[in-house]
């Protein structure tokens, strides 16, 4: 698999990469060789304005995309996906057609999980293998370049950016979208609205989240 260039003198590829590659081979594992690094492929460091942080890829084969909450196209919408998608409908109105979240990436929303790969079926299996160096270290790469907005949903991805955070930042913390946990703060926590007032506070683009008018699955 090719690594992604614009992020290839992180030093996790130096220093973790061949071991867990050397530890998936000869595995099924998702997402697979293709698209291990998409999120990163997708929205170089240079690009990247907005972190969004997941656990890791969906275990069920043919679902994760390699990007965090997103899904293929034609793929039903998951649980917390769906959430996603209803606070966003109440924040501005609308949102997206499917749960495909690759026009957020390209829009520069580094859409990343903690861990990279999982086996099917077996979710967070992967997830003391090394991984979360690579999230450390990405985002940390993009803060040089210019001040970003932190979306830290549930208590696993505020604990992997603790300390990162810097106060030109903006840091939106609320419950996980699962429909465990969203009742408790997640829904009304309005993080769409709120990162395009930042973005366009610092005279920057605001991310068209929806790309159409799409009424919300409930």
């Amino acid at each position: 698999m090719s690594l992604p260039q614009a992020w290839a003198s992180l030093p996790f590829f130096e220093t973790d990469w061949p071991a867990i590659s050397a530890r998936l081979d000869g595995l099924d594992w998702l997402p697979g060789h293709e698209r291990v690094f998409a999120a990163l492929s997708l929205t170089p460091p240079d690009q990247a304005r907005v972190v969004i942080l997941g656990q890791d890829p969906y275990p069920t084969p043919g679902h994760a995309n390699g990007l965090a909450f997103s899904v293929t196209a034609e793929t039903a919408l998951p649980r917390s996906l769906k959430n996603i998608y209803a606070e966003m409908h109440d924040d501005i109105g609308h949102c997206p057609a499917n749960g495909d979240l690759g026009h957020w990436a390209r829009q520069g929303v580094l859409l990343l999980n903690t861990s990279l790969s999982v086996l099917p079926g077996q979710a967070g299996i992967h997830a003391k293998w090394g991984w979360d160096r690579l999230a450390r270290q990405a985002v940390e790469y993009a803060q040089v370049r210019r001040p970003l907005a932190f979306v830290l949903w549930g208590a696993h991805a505020q604990k992997a950016m603790a300390g990162i955070p810097r106060a030109a930042d903006l840091v939106i913390e609320s419950a996980h979208p699962s429909p465990l946990s969203a009742r408790r703060g997640f829904f009304g926590s309005r993080p769409f609205s709120r990162i395009n007032d930042w973005l366009i506070a610092r005279d920057e683009t605001p991310i068209d989240w929806a790309l159409s008018e799409t009424p919300a699955a409930r």
